[in-house]
């Protein structure tokens, strides 16, 4: 299914796909979940747009590959250029708000850890960042953002942007100084504490104010 950033309210978004920078172990809880250190500064990697799939319709796994992992996240989009941005031009930049997931192939990233080689065959592959639509910014608390998975009915993860190591606008400016961030662009914030298989069939429903998805595991 091919891929386009969308808005919940309807109208039109020109933006064009492009990357998504992720941001690994931004919750305290889910780092110490998976037996790492809690990080002091953030950790950077990205995923290209061949990894963007629409959470709505439902989504495919790899199959024969390990268990996948979801890992719910705060998404933002970029409406424009960010360079060594301060955090008044980072507000300012963010296009739009949803959620997404940070789909993992666990057993090969722990294998790929174990061997210090990098993770993205288990990170970045095709189809490996379901995303929602985007909700408007505007009378957002960014540091006041709760949301929720449940698979099946089971609440799964349960998040709020203030448990955040690095909060949503010091952690655009800090991507901004290492990548430069373009109209198009998704960051992804990072994913609490809860992360755990996804079998096909299950049932997906994620929540954020103003936004609810359903999806499928296909």
């Amino acid at each position: 299914m091919t891929y386009t950033h969308a808005f919940l309210d309807g109208t039109a978004c020109d933006l064009p796909p492009r990357k998504i920078v992720c941001v690994g172990r931004n919750y305290a809880a889910h780092a110490r979940e998976l037996g790492n250190a809690v990080p002091e500064t953030p950790i950077l990697f990205m995923k290209p747009a061949t990894a963007l799939v629409p959470l709505v319709g439902g989504f495919s796994i790899p199959a024969g590959r390990g268990e996948c992992h979801h890992e719910t996240e705060i998404t933002l989009l970029i409406g424009r250029q960010l360079k060594h941005a301060g955090e008044a031009e980072c507000l300012a930049a963010i296009a739009g708000i949803g959620l997404g997931l940070d789909l993992t192939l666990r057993d090969l990233q722990n294998e790929l850890k174990k061997k210090g080689q990098p993770w993205e065959v288990a990170k970045a592959f095709d189809g490996a960042a379901p995303l929602s639509a985007f909700l408007r910014p505007e009378g957002f608390d960014l540091d006041d953002l709760r949301f929720t998975l449940a698979v099946n009915g089971e609440v799964r993860q349960c998040g709020h942007s203030a448990d955040m190591i690095t909060p949503v606008l010091p952690l655009l400016a800090h991507i901004s100084t290492i990548f430069t961030l373009e109209p198009g662009d998704v960051v992804m914030t990072g994913t609490p504490e809860g992360v755990a298989p996804l079998r096909v069939g299950d049932v997906l429903t994620l929540e954020m104010d103003g936004l609810k998805v359903e999806s499928a595991v296909l």
